[in-house]
């Protein structure tokens, strides 16, 4: 069976300070700044988070996991992950149509308790971010990042990241006020769909304690790092957004798929046995529905996707390289996407490894 094209759903850019260089002047003294440790390798310090951003860690892509241990010098990072010439020839490197971007620092940003600065950063983000997909809109399809510190404001966010021209508005993990199904974002909501962009919750925006607060080894804070997503989609979909805003399109980003066919299970069995004694939304169908209408979910190697594949709704299943982070799948990233797609039918291969990417983002049929 032939390959089909490949387009990743999430790669990433890793930010260094310039990213921030244009951020509002009056937190210019509390910007982003590069730092280098001598065990840790290049660092970002961000005023008002307890820890340093691991720039160095976020840049492994290519590099044997035994030597990840190595600290990474700001100038031996990959140049692609903030060059877009280099990542360009990246993409023409693997065979891969083009990447959707997302932040690395931005990421964890996201976990900010000053809203006002999140605020601040982003705004410089997208700025820098608009310059970098300027170099091939259609192979760089930046997201751009929003705060959303009031409805108002969020409209404005909203339509601000449309006219840079990004395909998609990337929230924190934690609400500004509120939480997400409050009906006081459904203005937001409305704003996104008459935009024509998709919502996006990554992996690791969250203050979630589930995720830190874990039993056994410290490898474990690894593997719950779907956790915050997972609380996102339940809290959505059983909270009545979605049942409210049909057209919504939400994309949860980096957290697998292959548990998402039982997590539904649960989700209806909750629903069907204890809607009539626990509050569960103005739900009028099965959650489940939900998910498979309007939740798209990426993953990079998750092998267990193909043996599940055909009790998921495969147009909201999305492949990613997630370059140019460890966890991603450069420079093998043909040879992997034939390895976790091996089970799959002609039809859902080209769905899962581009075509669902290139039809939301794009609006284009590879086949077509």
């Amino acid at each position: 069976m032939p390959m089909p094209p490949l387009f990743s759903a999430d790669s990433h850019v890793n930010e260094t300070e310039d990213c921030f260089a244009e951020i509002d002047p009056r937190f210019r003294d509390r910007r982003p700044r590069a730092h280098f440790d001598e065990t840790d390798g290049a660092e970002l310090i961000v005023p008002g988070l307890p820890f340093k951003i691991p720039s160095g860690k976020l840049s492994r892509a290519g590099i044997e996991f035994q030597d990840w241990g190595r600290p990474l010098k700001w100038e031996e990072l990959h140049p692609a992950g903030h060059d877009p010439k280099a990542r360009l020839e990246i993409q023409h490197e693997e065979g891969i149509l083009g990447e959707v971007i997302y932040p690395s620092a931005g990421l964890v940003i996201c976990q900010h308790l000053d809203v006002d600065y999140k605020k601040a950063c982003f705004d410089a983000y997208n700025r820098w971010l608009e310059g970098f997909c300027e170099a091939d809109p259609a192979r760089l399809v930046g997201i751009g990042m929003a705060a959303i510190r009031t409805p108002e404001e969020g409209i404005a966010e909203l339509e601000a990241i449309k006219a840079a021209g990004f395909q998609g508005a990337m929230l924190c993990g934690d609400a500004a006020f509120e939480d997400y199904d409050h009906p006081s974002y459904d203005p937001v909501w409305e704003a996104a769909v008459a935009l024509g962009l998709p919502i996006n919750f990554h992996i690791l925006t969250t203050r979630d304690p589930s995720a830190i607060n874990v039993r056994g080894p410290q490898v474990i804070q690894q593997i719950v790092t779907v956790r915050g997503n997972q609380n996102i989609m339940m809290m959505m979909v059983l909270g009545g957004v979605f049942a409210r805003h049909p057209e919504l399109r939400v994309i949860m980003v980096e957290n697998d798929a292959g548990w998402l066919p039982h997590f539904c299970f649960r989700l209806d069995h909750a629903w069907e046995r204890h809607r009539w004694s626990l509050d569960v939304g103005a739900l009028e169908r099965p959650p489940s529905h939900y998910v498979n209408d309007c939740v798209y979910a990426t993953f990079q190697d998750d092998w267990s996707v193909q043996h599940v594949v055909d009790v998921l709704n495969v147009e909201r299943i999305m492949w990613a390289s997630d370059f140019p982070h460890g966890d991603g799948t450069y420079p093998r990233s043909r040879e992997v996407a034939a390895e976790i797609s091996g089970a799959m039918s002609e039809g859902q291969r080209e769905a899962i490894l581009s075509g669902n990417a290139l039809r939301l983002y794009r609006g284009n049929d590879p086949l077509a």
